[in-house]
């Protein structure tokens, strides 16, 4: 077994402090002297280019291009939509003036007062209402539509409680935005963008999530319909990691977005909305890390694996390295990235203490005896498990170690959410189960806000989704005790 860790708090112990301390020590995040901000630190960074460059192919695949919008949205634009602006009015920062000058007492700078903005500025919450107002230039007839278009892009919601990746006042995200003539067409984007993420969840972070429809009071503001991805932490919480949204008209008719159909007739544009954003990276550490530390799936780590010289003299170490090296080409041949540390300000005890917290799949040793052997110690970190192995053949068994890792990841994760998914009956079983083992549970509900409301207000438990391939035997609901039309997913969330 591996050292452990000493600084870490155990997740059993304290699973917030846990969680803080693994993104500050892996060297993720940290928190910014600029109130409820993040820096993202290199190596957190490299992790999130990879989710990106994945889901940019995934998007452009899809027949989707990027954009970029403006940062800052004229008020107006968001008082055009009244479900929009009632949604984010309380997390909108305003800019409101123009210029600084020199305070005349020379203590610094003071916000100039004949610079003030004729129309204040929002800092985008969100795009939706910069981009309508762009594409109603944009679309004239039926031959403009469909736009695909997706920008990447950092949006700012001014939050009161923040935590690394998870909520913070600026963050990074994409954001689809996408123009169609008929409602079908917008609907058949939104389903398929909710494809796309369940698919990036499952085949790259290893996270299994269940897929659904948001209920009324949980919906986007301004949207008709809300798909959303629900993944279940190891803590019992649920965090949505993505939401796919079908707009409707209802953003068309706010920006007066009208085209003109083949028959010759003008028709107002359909649309949808759908984002991910550097929350993901919240859910791939939550999902899967452990006591000592990262763990994370090859398909997104930036190093798949790391290689450690173990070495008593420069001349040992220069063999080590001779026999690594062709290792490391052959490896990164099959697109597999590599890193031979070979620096001489660490002990190998160290570097296998932090590579193991930074969660790098596969670790590699070479010793003397290794070298007189033909032999290399393989660590896989998925499973904390050594094992020896000949240096024949090597590159094609980590190849084929790091899918059975993935596999293996998500198969863990799949399992937990399986053994924390409960149906119940009655509103006492409800909260004991919340209480006493947590993660998701399948209930019947109402249909009604008023319920829902009142469940929420009791229990901290949310409906997660409406899951699109549910339970859809009706029954009784256990708050009410009225008919339901099905089950629904309820769980305490981040």
């Amino acid at each position: 077994m591996a050292k452990k860790i000493d600084a870490l708090t155990p997740r059993s112990e304290d699973y917030s402090r846990w969680y803080n301390e693994l993104v500050m020590k892996a060297d993720l995040a940290e928190n910014s002297d600029v109130r409820g901000c993040m820096v993202i630190k290199p190596y957190g960074y490299a992790i999130w280019e990879k989710m990106q460059q994945t889901l940019d192919r995934m998007f452009k695949e899809t027949g989707h291009s990027n954009a970029y919008f403006p940062l800052f949205i004229p008020k107006s634009f968001l008082s055009k939509e009244a479900d929009h602006v009632e949604g984010f009015a309380k997390e909108c920062a305003v800019v409101t003036h123009y210029r600084l000058k020199n305070n005349p007492d020379g203590s610094g700078v003071v916000v100039d007062p004949a610079a003030k903005l004729e129309e204040e500025l929002i800092v985008r919450p969100t795009s939706e209402t910069i981009i309508w107002n762009t594409y109603k230039g944009w679309i004239q007839s039926w031959r403009d539509l469909p736009i695909l278009c997706n920008q990447w892009a950092n949006v700012v919601r001014w939050e009161m409680r923040t935590r690394l990746f998870l909520r913070t006042a600026e963050f990074l995200w994409q954001e689809g935005h996408t123009a169609h003539a008929t409602s079908e067409e917008a609907r058949e984007e939104a389903e398929r963008m909710i494809g796309v993420y369940k698919t990036f969840s499952e085949e790259y972070m290893g996270m299994p999530v269940i897929v659904g429809h948001k209920s009324e009071t949980e919906r986007f503001a301004g949207a008709v319909d809300t798909y959303t991805i629900e993944a279940l932490m190891q803590d019992g919480k649920a965090l949505q990691s993505g939401t796919s949204h079908f707009l409707g008209q209802n953003f068309a008719k706010a920006f007066d977005v009208t085209f003109t159909d083949k028959e010759g007739n003008q028709q107002l544009v359909w649309a949808t909305s759908w984002g991910v954003s550097t929350r993901l990276m919240g859910a791939l550490i939550m999902s899967h890390s452990d006591d000592n530390g990262l763990v994370l799936p090859p398909h997104l780590a930036p190093i798949q694996v790391v290689m450690v010289p173990i070495y008593k003299s420069e001349e040992q170490l220069a063999e080590i390295k001779a026999t690594l090296e062709p290792i490391q080409k052959e490896l990164r041949a099959k697109g597999i990235s590599v890193k031979l540390d070979d620096s001489d300000n660490r002990k190998p005890g160290w570097k296998f203490a932090e590579y193991e917290l930074k969660g790098v799949p596969v670790r590699l040793a070479m010793g003397g005896r290794d070298l007189e052997n033909g032999t290399i110690e393989v660590m896989r970190r998925d499973k904390l498990e050594k094992s020896t192995h000949a240096l024949e053949g090597i590159v094609e068994y980590i190849s084929e170690l790091l899918e059975d890792i993935q596999k293996n990841i998500y198969q863990k994760a799949l399992n937990y959410r399986q053994e924390h998914t409960t149906v119940v009956d009655s509103y006492d079983e409800f909260k004991r189960v919340l209480d006493e083992k947590g993660g998701f549970i399948l209930a019947h509900w109402d249909g009604t806000p008023e319920t829902e409301a009142a469940i929420k207000e009791e229990t901290k438990a949310t409906i997660r989704c409406i899951p699109s391939d549910g339970d859809t035997t009706p029954g009784t609901c256990i708050y009410s005790g009225k008919p339901s039309a099905r089950r629904v997913l309820f769980a305490r969330a981040y």
